[in-house]
């Protein structure tokens, strides 16, 4: 069953000791806001997450494939597209970039929707080599970005390894390689989110969709560890459900519901005690209701 409607969220997240988002045009250095020094984690990066946990959880097998993962070659997921919905006879031939007929692109994309958790959530553009269309997905999330500055630290480590016998012999045996990494001591992150039931009824993205979504939103992190990450967890995630497709409320304003702020007494905030998390449930717009998923 499709959505019947609209849902609006805030994601709040924290990290201590490690590096949520590096930036790999910056060295791999924590992302930020180069006028305000306030900590960025990109929607992709988010939403990788989210493709992962389903991809662990669901085992990789439809209606919960996940079409953007690691080392996938997106036009070979088009041609299976094209083979099973019977059109497979249009990519015979060398010309691999063929646009397909109006029918068979409609076609290929429902069957990408149907089959592909990612695709019918956040949307795709197939329409490389062999075309499968377009999707906008219902589900969107903005940057987070962090409560206040963060501070990047870049750490020297050292392993007590080479990788060649050259390095080895260079080194007259002493064998060890130099290296850097880059941690924030702490920061807490707020992201906003955004589920269109209009979009979702196109997709196909159904109740039990969006229920896997809130249950990666909240456990992501639990099953995304590294050295790299520290120790990253959700802190709160807060959804503003509106009784109509259209909406009762404007986002913005639901979202200035929920303020996270440093205590007064804390001059360096190094653990999530050090925050305060105010959500006000008083008079909510008619129409909307909020549900705590975590917090």
């Amino acid at each position: 069953m499709s959505l019947d409607n609209r849902y609006d969220f805030v994601l709040v997240f924290d990290v201590r000791d490690g590096n949520p988002n590096g930036d790999p045009d910056a060295g791999n250095l924590p992302r930020l806001d180069a006028e305000s020094g306030h900590g960025l984690v990109t929607d992709v990066s988010l939403k990788r997450k989210v493709r992962n946990f389903v991809g662990l959880v669901k085992g990789e097998q439809p209606p919960f494939e996940i079409y953007v993962k690691e080392k996938a070659i997106l036009n070979q997921t088009h041609e299976r597209a094209y083979f099973a919905v019977g059109a497979g006879d249009e990519l015979k031939g060398d010309d691999k970039k063929r646009k397909g007929s109006g029918d068979t692109v409609d076609k290929a994309r429902a069957w990408m929707c149907r089959n592909f958790y990612d695709v019918r959530s956040f949307g795709a553009v197939m329409s490389t080599g062999v075309n499968c269309g377009q999707v906008r997905g219902p589900v969107q999330l903005t940057f987070a970005r962090s409560v206040d500055p963060i501070v990047a630290l870049e750490h020297s480590i050292t392993r007590m390894a080479v990788a060649t016998e050259a390095e080895a012999a260079k080194q007259q045996g002493d064998n060890r390689t130099m290296g850097r990494k880059h941690t924030v001591p702490y920061g807490i992150y707020v992201a906003h989110g955004f589920v269109s039931a209009f979009l979702a009824k196109q997709t196909g993205f159904s109740e039990d969709d969006l229920e896997l979504l809130w249950q990666s939103l909240e456990n992501m992190f639990e099953h995304d560890r590294s050295a790299a990450r520290g120790e990253m967890a959700t802190r709160g995630l807060y959804v503003f459900k509106h009784d109509s497709a259209l909406g009762n409320a404007h986002a913005h304003a639901l979202f200035d519901r929920i303020a996270v702020r440093k205590k007064d007494d804390v001059d360096v905030a190094r653990n999530f005690a050090d925050y305060t998390v105010t959500v006000n449930e008083e008079a909510l717009p008619s129409g909307v209701t909020l549900l705590r998923k975590v917090g």
